[in-house]
């Protein structure tokens, strides 16, 4: 049911001009992304300018949410922002008015991602580190072995305790749903998280497949949905990995407006993992706006 379900958001006509304003939105909404060995400041520099500006200023395109980068990565980012006037995610009853962030956040992956097997000590050490380097949002990987192996205590514990470490950075939780086999292991995944206090919950470190689906995430938007009926706090979400297409970033975005309402179609409340699904949007938006497509080579790799 929940995959016949997830499939129908696939199927809905948007007209024109809702579609010109749905691409702007998932631009605003993408966490720029590159976690490879490779990296270099220079690069880590390249996307943080794609992320202020992702194409021309005449198609009046907003900056994206947020770049991610591994910990060693986040003072060539915070150099480059500078102290960044970004607007946080919110957990709260009550959710940011500007759905706009004017200068990227700059996230981190840590606790030992993208395995989690690392000593809790060293986890909190690495989330410390990366926040008085400047990270504004945190990528916790979860214990999976523990949690798999039915020790949901030990879950829940590591995640609050990341939290506490986090001090004035917000948590974005990723379970790795690829590796967690059912729906209901992700459900149950997805509610230790919040309850452990998560900002977000978050589908994939993008190195396991399959990544972010649609099925997965409705599992999870369903949960967070639950969540705030019962304690009224609004907690994000963010499918990340095998999310490519403009056409699967609008069904995702009707997936979210049907499931959670219009209070979470904000990049305070949903972003995208993305690396390749930025240049596709925007060579859909210069169609919008021209009426012709621009090939590939018009756009930055990201």
């Amino acid at each position: 049911m929940v995959e016949e379900r997830a499939a129908s958001f696939g199927k809905r006509s948007i007209k024109a001009s809702a579609k010109l304003a749905g691409l702007k939105l998932a631009v605003s909404m993408c966490d720029l992304t590159t976690l490879e060995g490779k990296d270099t400041p220079g690069k880590v520099a390249y996307l943080c300018r794609k992320a202020l500006q992702p194409i021309e200023a005449k198609y009046d395109v907003p900056s994206c949410a947020a770049v991610c980068v591994y910990p060693n990565m986040v003072k060539y980012a915070r150099k480059f922002l500078g102290s960044g006037t970004g607007i946080l995610p919110v957990r709260s009853a009550t959710h940011g008015q500007d759905a706009r962030a004017t200068i990227p956040l700059i996230a981190a992956v840590a606790t030992g991602f993208p395995s989690g097997q690392y000593p809790l000590r060293t986890k909190l050490e690495e989330v410390r580190r990366t926040v008085a380097d400047g990270a504004d949002e945190i990528d916790m990987v979860i214990d999976r072995c523990a949690f798999l192996a039915g020790d949901h205590a030990k879950v829940f514990d590591e995640i609050a305790a990341t939290k506490e470490a986090c001090g004035a950075a917000h948590l974005k939780v990723i379970l790795e749903t690829g590796e967690l086999v059912t729906y209901d292991n992700v459900r149950l995944a997805s509610e230790i998280a919040m309850q452990a206090g998560g900002d977000f919950i978050k589908t994939s470190t993008g190195k396991v497949s399959p990544a972010a689906t649609m099925p997965v995430t409705l599992v999870m938007l369903e949960a967070i949905r639950d969540y705030f009926f019962a304690t009224g706090i609004r907690i994000g979400m963010k499918p990340a990995g095998g999310i490519r297409t403009s056409k699967q970033a609008l069904a995702y975005l009707v997936m979210v407006k049907e499931t959670l309402g219009d209070d979470w179609l904000n990049p305070q409340m949903f972003r995208f993992g993305a690396s390749t699904l930025v240049n596709d949007v925007l060579m859909q938006i210069a169609k919008q706006v021209d009426g012709n497509y621009q090939g590939p080579d018009y756009f930055s790799l990201p």
